[in-house]
C-alpha cells in the first residue's frame, strides 16, 4: 500500500455504492489495489465511475460470505476514490483506489443490483494535536513509532523504502498511525479497531502497541534464524574439517579403513528404523571412531559396540499367529497330553487377539527331567509364529552374564539376554530360560537378582544392559522358564513367574508318546524305516516297566535308540529282512533288565514299611526299616537323612510312646530297648516331612512285632497328636507306587482332591485310602501276628474290606 499527500477537502455524497472487502481494511489517504470478482461489486464500481467515482469500502466480518447483509459488515468504513480500473479476461476487474475519509454506515440497502449505503463522514478534530496539553505526549509517541519502524526494517521487516521516507516526514499523528497500520501484518479485526478510532493521538497509541508486538515477533524470529544459521555454519565447518582430516589420513595412509567402516555403518542406519536415542548413541560413537587411530586398542572396542548397536532388532517384530485352531493343532501335533500348558498358551493367544498390546505372560514349567519342558517351548514358538531362542542358565553365577559386562576392557560383551535377542533377529521371540533353579551366586553377584528386572513387566520395557549403555524394550518377549524344583528359587524371583507344574507321565501316556514321537524319530535318525523295524506295544510296555523306571522319557528314548542301532548294524551287514521287536526279544537287544522296586515288595516283614517320596526326577518308592534292640531307649537314625526327616522320626516315636497302651505295647519297652531307623540307599540324601507316617508305621511294627503289608505304599506328615497332614507331589508318588507294583496307597484325606489329576488307568488299578489319624493308618497296614496274607491279591481284598 502507498499514501498520498492530498489534503484538499472533498464533498462526500450522502449515498454511496458499497464494496465489501475480505480480510482487508483501507485507511484514508492510502492507495490500494483491489481485485473484484463478485457481480454486485462490479456493478457498484460501474455506478461509481458513472457518477463521482466514489465508493464506500467496508470490511466483512466473515470472509467466506458471498452475499453479506447489514449484520455481516462492520459499521465503519472508508470513503475512497477510484483512480484507475482494468478489466481482466476472466471477467474480473482490478481497481486502484485511494482513501478519502472515514465514514459511518447509517443505513445499508441490499435490495438493488448492488449494495448502497447512507453514510455520515467521520472527520478528525480541527485542532492541531501537537499543540495543547497533550502535545508533548503526541510528539513523543510519533518519535517512538518512527524509531520502532526503523528498527523493524533493520530486523528484516519487508517495508517499501518510500513508505519509510514518507513516515519520517509526516507530522500528523493520525496520518502516521494510518500509514503504519496499513503496513503491519494485522488481521481484519485488529485493522478495523484502528479504523474506528477517530482521535489521532489515541489511534497512534493503539498502533504503537501493535507495532511493539510486531517488533517482539521479529526479534524472536531473528534469534531463531540466527540459531539455525549457526547450526548450518557449524555443520559446514564440521564437514570441511572432516574432509581435511580425511585428506590428512589419506596422506598418512591410515584413514581409508575407518572411513569405509563409518560410511558402511551410516548406510546401514539410514536404511533401518531406529529409535532416536539409538541413532544419537551411534553417531556419538562414530565421531569417536573417526578421531581414533586404526591401530589403537580402543578402536576395536568401539567397533564391537557399534556392531551390536546396529545389528540389534530395535524395531523388528514378528507377527503373531492368532489362529487359535491352528495353534491348538500344532501343540497337539508336537506333544501328547500336557493339557494345562496347551490351554494356557491358547488363552494367551485369545487375549492377544482381542487386545494386541497385551504383554506376554512369564511362565515357569516345573517338572522332573525328560518330560519335555524345553521341547514344549519350541512348540509354543511354532504355534505362535515367533522365533525361538534358548538361554541355558545352569551353573551361571556371574551377574554380568545377565546384565552384560561394562565396556572397560577388551573382550567385554552384552549379557545372554541381549545376545539371544540378536540371535533371534526380532524383539519379540519366545525366550526359554532353561534350568533357572540351578543358578548360583558368589562374590560376582546374584544372577537371580539380575533376572528380577528382566522378568518384571513393569520394568523390562527399559532393560539396560551394561554393555549397550542404553535401554532395550523386552516387554514383548514371551519368557518361559524351566526348573526341576522350586525350592532353590528366590521367593521374589518365583513371584514374578506363573508356575505350571508338569508331572511325570503314566505308562499309557509314555506308550502313546513312544508310538507317536520317540520310535519314529529314532527310526529316522538311525537310517531305518518301517520296512526294516517295527516295535510292538508289548515291547514298549516292557521297556517302560522293566528297563526304564523314570518320570520322563529320556532313558526310554535311549533304549529305543540302542535297539535301532543294533538293527542298523544288521542292515549295514546286508541283512535287510524286517525285525519285529517284541517283549520276548528285548533281552537279546538290551540284556537282562535291572532289578526293580517291586522285587522288594514280595512278602510282609516286621519293621519294614513302604513309603513314597518326591524327587526332582519324579516320584520314587522309599523303604523304611526299623529294628528293636536291647538298650536304654535311644533312637538311632541312618540313611543320609535331613533335619526335617529326623524330626519326623522323633515325632513318630513320641506319638508311639504316648499311645503305648492303645498299641498293646508295654511301657517298659521304650526304656529297655533301643530303636534303629534306617532308610536304604544311604548314599542318596533324603529329607522332607512326607515320610512321617511311614516311619511311625515301621517303629510301631518293630515294637509290636506285627508285620507291615509291603504292597501298601503310604505318604503323609505326622504330628505329635497323630494327625496326618497333607503333602505335595501326590501324582508323582502314586505313579511311582503303580510302577513299583503296589496294590494300595494310603494318603492324607486333605490330598483326596489331588486324585482327580491322576490318569484313569492308575485310579482303576490302585485302591486309595484317605486317612486323618495315625490309628487309621495302622489299622490298614499292620497285620496281626500269624495273619500275614500270602499273596498280593489276598492283601488287596483284605484292604478293601478294612477300608
Amino acid at each position: 500500500m502507498a499514501t498520498s499527500d492530498q489534503r484538499d477537502p472533498v464533498k462526500i455524497p450522502e449515498v454511496l455504492p458499497v464494496l465489501p472487502l475480505r480480510d482487508m481494511v483501507v485507511y484514508p489517504f492510502i492507495i490500494a489495489p483491489l481485485s473484484i470478482a463478485r457481480k454486485r461489486s462490479i456493478r457498484a464500481v460501474d455506478r461509481a465511475l458513472a457518477e463521482n467515482r466514489m465508493v464506500l469500502l467496508v470490511t466483512q466480518k466473515e470472509r467466506d460470505l458471498d452475499e453479506p447483509g447489514p449484520d455481516d459488515l462492520y459499521g465503519v468504513g472508508t470513503v475512497a476514490v477510484i483512480m484507475r480500473m482494468l478489466k481482466l479476461p476472466d471477467e474480473r476487474i482490478r481497481v486502484l483506489v485511494q482513501g478519502v475519509c472515514r465514514a459511518r454506515v447509517e443505513e445499508l440497502d441490499t435490495g438493488g443490483v448492488h449494495l448502497t449505503a447512507r453514510v455520515t463522514p467521520l472527520l478528525e478534530p480541527a485542532r492541531d494535536p501537537l499543540e495543547g496539553e497533550h502535545g508533548l505526549e503526541c510528539e513523543t509517541l510519533m518519535r517512538t513509532v518512527k524509531k520502532a519502524l526503523e528498527r523493524g526494517v533493520n530486523l528484516g521487516k519487508n517495508l517499501p523504502s518510500e513508505v519509510q521516507v514518507i513516515a519520517n516526514n509526516l507530522e500528523d499523528p493520525g496520518r502516521l498511525a494510518d500509514l503504519i497500520a496499513s503496513n503491519l501484518d494485522l488481521d481484519a479485526k485488529q485493522a478495523q479497531e484502528v479504523l474506528e478510532v477517530i482521535d489521532p493521538v489515541q489511534r497512534l497509541r493503539l498502533v504503537a502497541q501493535q507495532l511493539k508486538r510486531e517488533l517482539d515477533m521479529l526479534s524472536m524470529q531473528h534469534e531463531i534464524d540466527s540459531l539455525a544459521r549457526d547450526e548450518i555454519d557449524r555443520s559446514q565447518r564440521e564437514y570441511y574439517l572432516r574432509q581435511q582430516m580425511k585428506a590428512i589420513r589419506n596422506e598418512l595412509g591410515e584413514g581409508s579403513e575407518i572411513e569405509e567402516e563409518v560410511e558402511e555403518i551410516r548406510e546401514k542406519i539410514a536404511e533401518r528404523d531406529l529409535p532416536d536415542y539409538v541413532r544419537e548413541e551411534i553417531e556419538k560413537e562414530l565421531r569417536r571412531l573417526e578421531r581414533m587411530h586404526p591401530d589403537a586398542a580402543e578402536t576395536a572396542t568401539i567397533r564391537h559396540h557399534l556392531e551390536w548397536l546396529v545389528e540389534l532388532p530395535w524395531e523388528v517384530a514378528t507377527e503373531d499367529n492368532l489362529d487359535l485352531g491352528r495353534a491348538q493343532e500344532i501343540l497337539d501335533e508336537d506333544h501328547y497330553g500336557l493339557d494345562q500348558v496347551k490351554e494356557r498358551i491358547v488363552e494367551y493367544l485369545a487375549v492377544r487377539k482381542l487386545r494386541p498390546e497385551h504383554r506376554g505372560p512369564i511362565l515357569c514349567f516345573v517338572g522332573p527331567p525328560g518330560v519335555g519342558k524345553t521341547s514344549l517351548g519350541r512348540s509354543i514358538a511354532r504355534a505362535t509364529g515367533r522365533k525361538f531362542v534358548r538361554v541355558s542358565l545352569g551353573g551361571v553365577r556371574d551377574e554380568a552374564e545377565i546384565r552384560g559386562h561394562r565396556r572397560t576392557y577388551i573382550g567385554s560383551m552384552p549379557g545372554r539376554i541381549i545376545q539371544s535377542i540378536r540371535q533371534a533377529g526380532t524383539r519379540n521371540p519366545v525366550m526359554m530360560l532353561d534350568e533357572v533353579d540351578k543358578l548360583a551366586n558368589d562374590f560376582r553377584g546374584d544372577p537371580q537378582a539380575a533376572l528380577l528386572e528382566v522378568l518384571d513387566p513393569e520394568q523390562n520395557n527399559s532393560f539396560r544392559d551394561h554393555y549397550l549403555g542404553i535401554p532395550f524394550d523386552l516387554s514383548q518377549v514371551l519368557f518361559i522358564a524351566t526348573a526341576n524344583l522350586m525350592d532353590t528359587i528366590h521367593p521374589a524371583f518365583r513371584d514374578r513367574m506363573e508356575v505350571i507344574r508338569i508331572p511325570g507321565y503314566s505308562e499309557e501316556e509314555k506308550l502313546e508318546i513312544a508310538k507317536r514321537h520317540l520310535v519314529p524319530r529314532q527310526v529316522r535318525e538311525n537310517a531305518l524305516d518301517d520296512t526294516l523295524i517295527r516295535f510292538s506295544d508289548g515291547a514298549i510296555r516292557e521297556l517302560i516297566n522293566r528297563y526304564t523306571r523314570e518320570a520322563g522319557l529320556r532313558n526310554l528314548e535311549r533304549r529305543i535308540a540302542a535297539i535301532c542301532r543294533k538293527v542298523a548294524r544288521r542292515v549295514a551287514e546286508g541283512k535287510r529282512s524286517r525285525v519285529v521287536v517284541t517283549a520276548g526279544r528285548l533281552e537279546k537287544f538290551l540284556g537282562p533288565p535291572p532289578p526293580q522296586a517291586e522285587e522288594r515288595l514280595e512278602g510282609a516283614m516286621v519293621g519294614v514299611a513302604t513309603g513314597l517320596a518326591w524327587t526332582a526326577a519324579g516320584g520314587d518308592v522309599l523303604f523304611v526299616e526299623a529294628i528293636r534292640m536291647k538298650g536304654k531307649g535311644r533312637l538311632s537314625l541312618t540313611g543320609h537323612l535331613g533335619d526335617v526327616m529326623k524330626e519326623s522320626a522323633r515325632a513318630a516315636l513320641s506319638w508311639a510312646r504316648s499311645h503305648a497302651r492303645e498299641l498293646g505295647l508295654s511301657e517298659d519297652v521304650f526304656e529297655q530297648a533301643d530303636l534303629h531307623v534306617h532308610v536304604p540307599e544311604g548314599a542318596i540324601p533324603k529329607d522332607g516331612p512326607s515320610a512321617g507316617i511311614t516311619i511311625a508305621t515301621a517303629i510301631v511294627s518293630a515294637l509290636a512285632d506285627r508285620p507291615v503289608r509291603r504292597d501298601v505304599a503310604m505318604t503323609g506328615e505326622i504330628t505329635l497328636r497323630g494327625r496326618v497332614l497333607p503333602v505335595g507331589g501326590i501324582k508323582e508318588k502314586v505313579l511311582a507306587a503303580r510302577r513299583a507294583g503296589a496294590r494300595a496307597v494310603v494318603l492324607p484325606r486333605a490330598n483326596e482332591k489331588d486324585l482327580r489329576d491322576l490318569p484313569r488307568q492308575a485310579r482303576r488299578e490302585l485302591v486309595f485310602h484317605p486317612v486323618e489319624t495315625m490309628g487309621e493308618v495302622l489299622r490298614l497296614v499292620l497285620a496281626s501276628p500269624g495273619e500275614v496274607p500270602d499273596s498280593p491279591g489276598e492283601a488287596r481284598e483284605e484292604l478293601a474290606l478294612r477300608s
